[in-house]
């Protein structure tokens, strides 16, 4: 009996291995893709509902148990602390008062109030950073005890790389930055009037060697 062969060229696979092999590469590209968009997402925004006073930016729901589960899916990715809606709110600011990037390159002023707190803290980190250690040689946090105050109770605090005199917030020495302001036991929290509320200002005082 004549058997009929098909001869493919050197170093040609055959069809049958081929499909199983590009089969193989497309679902990892497709689960991979999947994966890394989300991981992106979940590091780009905390989730829905944000509200933006001037240069800061607070999700007063992101932390309670009315979370969208964008928010509740973002808030166990980074392992954060869960507050009741009294307890704490957090407000990041990642420009300045004209929209421009916060940069370790730049110095700036915050003045002004917070809002009503019985405790707040303030630190500046690198996005995606984990906050400073408090055994750091730099006052790369602040808090609502060691800041020293003018007479109606508003502070003036310099953030730069390099130190300066009076409240000095320690920045990252280059890079994009961003600044984290906790409130703690405020009833700010618990408020539908937080679009009223008055926040620090973050303006720049100068870059590189002015």
């Amino acid at each position: 009996m004549l058997t009929l062969r098909h001869s493919y060229p050197e170093g040609q696979s055959k069809p049958v291995f081929r499909v199983p092999f590009l089969i193989a590469i497309a679902l990892a590209i497709a689960f991979g893709g999947g994966i890394w968009s989300t991981l992106v997402a979940l590091d780009a925004t905390i989730g829905f509902g944000a509200i933006r006073l001037g240069a800061w930016e607070a999700f007063p729901e992101a932390q309670t148990a009315k979370a969208d589960p964008y928010a509740k899916s973002h808030r166990a990715n980074a392992g954060k602390l869960l507050y009741a809606s009294a307890e704490g709110l957090v407000f990041t600011a990642a420009v300045d008062e004209t929209g421009a990037r916060l940069t370790g390159n730049c110095s700036y002023r915050l003045t002004g109030h917070t809002p009503p707190a019985r405790f707040w803290t303030l630190f500046a980190a690198a996005p995606g950073a984990a906050p400073p250690s408090a055994q750091s040689d730099l006052p790369r946090a602040l808090n609502s005890r060691m800041v020293l105050r003018d007479g109606d109770g508003g502070f003036d605090i310099v953030m730069s790389a390099t130190a300066k005199p009076g409240n000095w917030l320690a920045v990252p020495e280059a890079g994009p930055f961003r600044l984290t302001l906790t409130l703690f036991d405020t009833p700010t929290a618990g408020s539908s009037g937080l679009i009223d509320l008055s926040m620090p200002r973050i303006e720049r005082t100068g870059c590189g060697n002015a």
